[in-house]
């Protein structure tokens, strides 16, 4: 006999961060009778594959490298008794994810969401059915309905792709790669790449044009990919691959063609990382009415409304570009007070949103590229630039001195700041203040009057003529 149908003023479907806490506030603050239903681990992307095991990661890249070249120059005589601890690392890194699992579910339960563990699908706009743990189908009916499931890794499409993995499974690996393919030109492809290199794995990475990071400002792209080469990483430009083949014992034998002609190369990992794809396909979404674009993206409106009337979607499953946890956070908790705190206005504002790249070195970017803004502004624009040596590197020899990069983009006779790229050690902790200032519209000459803190590299930004 199946389950009695449940009732509830707002259904999210999807575990990510935005979905929670949407619906964390829709239920704790606003008092909505609230469901949440996930098929795999709460937190979505950002908690279990992206941005927390990604920076723990990134942690362990940047000690390697204190470790191998910054430590001797400042008189540290250190010597590795052994190489790095891929298995324990990732171990740690494991259980500190599944302690995060738990504090979603606790925190979904203090404010009295209903969690369900299971697979949604639309039955109607204001209808799903959820396959549960144990086969059986529970109905749902809902007045508000939330679609935030996210998206999942895109594939290539090419013979033997499959013995290869992706960005998802680069956290499954039990044992670090000796030498690794990485493939795609992303923020994704760039941090791994620049991880694996930085805890002493042979790196290529293979890009479809001459530079990388393409959808951030020119001085941005040709700095980074110019410094991962300085470093060593293999970088294969104008590249495409045909297939890949097994060789046994883990090794795999991968196709190519790049500026230098075809080749092969072998490698025993490979990974893939050439965008992310919206999981509408696996919801039913047909049956609600809600349109798609042609990537299969929801199509929404500033307000976060789709085509369907009570029907609402936010976070990578959206059309609106912004593949970020905090944007779904703060979209997932203005939508919650539009529709049940009486906030009829509530709204993300899309504009000056700052993002990092945790590359090596870091990357920070918030507001219009100097394309963008040229496009927009015209001759209107003055733009401040400025390379040098952030003093941490003063010690080391030439050559092994990564570089610091800014770019302040200004707008009219006032000089608003409408474009802020840096590229640099610490840069992801600098970017926060500034997007702050860029958000209330700051001009150049609020940047000046602010005392410069010496010596920093931030200094920079307050002292650029």
């Amino acid at each position: 006999m199946a389950p009695t149908p449940k009732e509830c003023d707002y259904l999210v479907i999807g575990g990510g961060s935005g979905g929670l806490a949407s619906a964390r506030r829709a239920s704790g603050m606003y008092g909505a009778k609230t469901i949440a239903i996930e098929n795999q681990r709460l937190g979505g992307t950002c908690v279990n594959v992206g941005c927390v095991p990604k920076k723990l990661t990134w942690n362990a890249a940047a000690i390697s490298e204190t470790i191998k070249h910054d430590a001797k120059p400042y008189g540290f005589s250190v010597n590795e008794t052994a190489p790095f601890d891929w298995k324990t690392f990732k171990h740690k890194r494991d259980a500190y994810v599944k302690r995060l699992n738990g504090i979603y579910e606790r925190n979904l339960g203090n404010d009295k969401v209903e969690y369900i563990h299971g697979t949604a699908t639309f039955k109607s706009k204001n209808t799903v059915n959820v396959k549960l743990d144990d086969g059986s189908v529970q109905e749902i009916n809902a007045k508000k309905i939330l679609i935030a499931v996210g998206g999942r890794p895109n594939k290539i499409g090419i013979e033997g792709e499959e013995l290869g993995f992706n960005s998802d499974g680069f956290f499954d690996l039990e044992e670090q790669p000796k030498k690794v393919a990485v493939i795609g030109a992303g923020y994704i492809a760039i941090e791994m790449a620049g991880m694996f290199h930085a805890l002493g794995t042979e790196t290529h990475l293979f890009i479809r044009h001459d530079t990388f990071l393409r959808t951030f400002d020119p001085m941005i792209q040709e700095k980074v990919s110019a410094e991962y080469e300085r470093q060593g990483i293999f970088l294969h430009k104008q590249s495409s691959q045909s297939k890949v083949e097994d060789l046994g014992n883990g090794t795999k034998r991968l196709h190519y063609k790049d500026s230098n002609g075809e080749g092969t190369l072998d490698v025993d990992g490979i990974l893939w990382a050439i965008g992310r794809v919206p999981e509408t396909d696996k919801c039913n979404i047909e049956a609600s009415g809600v349109k798609l674009n042609d990537k299969k993206h929801v199509v929404v409106d500033k307000y976060q409304n789709t085509s369907v009337e009570n029907i609402y979607a936010l976070g990578d499953v959206c059309d609106q570009g912004f593949e970020l946890t905090p944007v779904a956070i703060a979209a997932g908790r203005r939508l919650a007070d539009r529709l049940f705190g009486g906030k009829n206005d509530a709204h993300l504002n899309y504009e000056n949103i700052p993002s990092v790249v945790f590359a090596h070195p870091e990357v920070g970017s918030v507001g219009l590229t100097e394309p963008e803004a040229r496009e927009k502004y015209g001759d209107s624009l003055k733009i401040y630039t400025t390379n040098f040596t952030d003093l941490y590197y003063s010690m080391m020899e030439d050559g092994k001195k990564s570089p610091t990069a800014y770019k302040i983009i200004c707008e009219g006779p006032n000089e608003r700041v409408v474009g802020l790229h840096i590229m640099g050690i610490n840069s992801s902790e600098v970017l926060q203040g500034f997007g702050v200032a860029i958000k209330m519209g700051a001009t150049k000459a609020d940047f000046d009057s602010c005392v410069a803190i010496h010596p920093t590299s931030s200094e920079e930004l307050v002292t650029m003529k």
